[in-house]
């Protein structure tokens, strides 16, 4: 009830007070009243409605009401309209920036969606208008039917009995079956995840190390004349690598080897004029320093990074040269890399490879850098060093490597035809008879992607190539002159297991039929494989990289969302879709460390004031060089430090499977409903970042 306020006993009491005595307001103005009072009863009276109107003010009155009224109308279709013209701008033409078919056509799909759940909501609110004005008042008409609580649970009983029946009988059997094979599957790759790390186990136990011949050359004895040093080509090919161009070129330009027995190769692929000059101003600034380094350049980046390689074999020194050590725009090598990694040769014929570990500068720098760091730690310490040595075959990382120029050209050079020329060499010299070196004790510092999409696109392109590969290379594999275990090892663990079946059960078995579970408990997986077996896997992840245990629970989650990406780039490579073929170079960040900025300060400080700088050039080279160094000045942006960033549509999913995986487990308790309800919510979240992601 809304309070009462009586002025007039207020009123009473304060002129009580005075004396009663009246109060009279006298005003000159003729055109105004002298209102007289003598009390609160005269002043307070209620007024009659109807009193001091008339019909001309009650029209005005009316006037005014259905003026706001249309108003208010206009206002909301004016907001209506907007609405739908900004959702179709932003969804459809992106304002302006050019769509693939692909994304137009679900860009189109999302907003037919969107409009069909408009036109319906109002369509339903038409039919509430009508029904007010027709007067369909349930609780106010008698003639109206209102159904029961009984027919209701009646029918509701009756519906959800046929489904119990269809869902036992018709979608349980076919879910149970690719669950058991998924989980047959799983084991598989876990056992051989298990014996690789009984492997690493062994090597560290028995202190196994690749050797050197005793009769090659030694890292302390400086005395040595150049011709005992052989000649080694290093080649950094790179495209628009603007942030980190500059550091890969002075690290490898600091390599300590004669400088007489070592050319360094520049092949650069930008499509940026810009770029191209920076690059050229660093090439030639080293070149000044007495430098053995030239710079190429591809007018047309045909077959990418393999093309850019093939290239620069083709030239006519080259044949002058016995090694070559490859190197990506991003890597930054040790002074002592060659004189650590060329000696392996000495002695080994048959050596065809000698590959270093990655280091990764910004391992630490976000969630995503933390996680990358524990795959690839497994990757480097357990995979390529038990492969390294029981089988003398791995596949080549592509950079931090050093090559015999004998294995790559009797093994066909590289080629173009895959997006994974390193896995390509790699496979095509291993069939040939060459064996591959690997030192986990040689680290070469790097970058890994700091962002989702970056990270993405990566992922793409490594589980694409695999598959393009292994059908191009099946009928060599077979046809080959290696023992028989060498070819199972590479089509069925090399290939099969490692490149196609962990991203196909991966994504079956965690992402699709365990949320189905929910919904089909007829089909329940058993604890042990949704939560014992991948917790032990996680486990042994993460034992290369001990610091990395408090994420072990967010590594296990997000594997499990990006064996998305991954299935679908198995997909793309082994039935050759379109995507398969599209190469986008990982953006980095040119980032470096405190004590390796410092060290590498301090050797180019010492390396100028040993090395006198050879102007024996022209006026006119000497004028263009220092253009190339005021570019390079104006062109040179300031480091600008990224924030980190939280992934929603990741972390939904992820939270998405955990809440799958503990309902499974406290499914006897009776908390079905609860955890049900919970992962609708979360549905509901990664549904609504969707849609968000497509409109902004």
């Amino acid at each position: 009830m809304a309070p009462r306020f009586d002025f007039s006993k207020m009123w009473a009491k304060n002129a009580k007070k005075g004396g009663g005595t009246p109060v009279v307001v006298k005003m000159e103005n003729p055109n105004f009243s002298v209102v007289e009072i003598d009390g609160p009863d005269s002043a307070f009276r209620p007024v009659e409605k109807s009193r001091g109107k008339n019909a001309k003010q009650a029209s005005w009155v009316l006037l005014l009401k259905a003026q706001r009224f249309v108003s208010l109308i206009a206002s909301l279709a004016t907001l209506l309209w907007s609405l739908l013209g900004t959702i179709n701008k932003r969804l459809i033409f992106r304002q302006g920036v050019a769509m693939e078919n692909g994304k137009l056509g679900r860009a189109r799909l999302l907003f037919t969606v969107i409009r069909v759940f408009l036109v319906t909501s109002i369509a339903i609110l038409g039919f509430e208008v009508v029904a007010y004005f027709k007067g369909w008042h349930y609780f106010r008409n008698p003639s109206l039917h209102i159904p029961r609580t009984s027919d209701i649970q009646g029918l509701l009983h009756v519906v959800y009995l046929a489904w119990l029946r269809f869902r036992a009988d018709y979608i349980a059997p076919p879910i149970q079956a690719l669950s058991t094979f998924c989980v047959v599957l799983f084991m598989i790759q876990s056992a051989d995840r298990m014996i690789l790390s009984l492997g690493c186990l062994w090597i560290k136990y028995k202190k196994i190390k690749p050797t050197i011949d005793a009769n090659s050359m030694k890292l302390d004895d400086l005395e040595k004349s150049d011709y005992e040093y052989p000649m080694v080509l290093v080649q950094i090919p790179m495209c628009n690598e603007k942030e980190v161009y500059e550091q890969s070129i002075s690290a490898v330009c600091q390599i300590d080897w004669p400088k007489d027995r070592i050319l360094i190769q520049v092949l650069d692929d930008s499509d940026d004029e810009g770029i191209r000059w920076l690059i050229k101003s660093e090439v030639a600034d080293w070149s000044q320093r007495g430098i053995n380094i030239i710079y190429r350049h591809r007018e047309i980046r045909t077959g990418y990074k393999a093309g850019n390689l093939k290239s620069a074999m083709s030239c006519d020194y080259v044949k002058d040269y016995e090694f070559v050590a490859i190197f990506d725009a991003d890597f930054q090598p040790n002074p002592d890399f060659l004189k650590k990694t060329v000696p392996h040769f000495k002695g080994n014929p048959q050596v065809g490879l000698v590959q270093a570990r990655w280091a990764f500068v910004n391992k630490d720098e976000n969630l995503l850098t933390r996680l990358q760091n524990i795959n690839l730690c497994f990757h480097f310490e357990v995979e390529q060093q038990v492969n390294g040595v029981f089988l003398n075959f791995f596949g080549f990382n592509g950079t931090a490597g050093v090559w015999r120029i004998k294995a790559l050209e009797e093994s066909g050079g590289w080629l173009e035809r895959t997006t994974v020329e390193d896995m390509d060499i790699a496979v095509r010299a291993h069939l040939n008879g060459w064996k591959f070196i690997y030192l986990n004790d040689v680290q070469v510092l790097c970058e890994v992607p700091e962002s989702y999409e970056a990270y993405r696109k990566q992922q793409h392109r490594w589980h694409t190539g695999p598959m393009q590969l292994f059908r191009l290379c099946l009928p060599a594999v077979i046809t080959s002159k290696i023992s028989a275990w060498k070819k199972a090892n590479l089509i069925l663990l090399f290939f099969l297991l490692r490149k196609l079946i962990l991203p196909f059960y991966s994504f079956t078995l965690f992402c699709i039929i365990l949320p189905l579970t929910m919904f089909v408990p007829e089909a329940e997986l058993p604890s042990w494989v949704i939560c014992y077996v991948p917790i032990f896997m996680s486990l042994l992840n993460v034992l290369p990289a001990p610091k990395s245990f408090p994420f072990i629970v967010p590594y296990l989650l997000f594997e499990n969302t990006m064996s998305v990406t991954k299935f679908n780039a198995m997909v793309s490579g082994l039935f050759q879709l379109g995507s398969s073929y599209e190469w986008i170079v990982t953006k980095k960040a040119g980032r470096s460390s405190e004590s390796d900025l410092l060290a590498a300060a301090e050797r180019e400080t010492k390396m100028i004031n040993q090395l006198p700088i050879h102007r024996v050039g022209s006026e006119s080279e000497l004028s263009e060089l220092n253009k190339l160094m005021e570019h390079k000045e104006v062109a040179s942006p300031l480091p600008v430090k990224k924030a980190n960033k939280i992934y929603r549509k990741e972390l939904a999913l992820a939270f998405l499977l955990l809440t799958a995986s503990v309902r499974s487990l406290l499914a006897a308790q009776g908390v079905h409903f609860y955890f049900l309800l919970f992962q609708g919510v979360t549905f509901l979240l990664v549904g609504l970042d969707l849609i968000g992601e497509q409109m902004s």
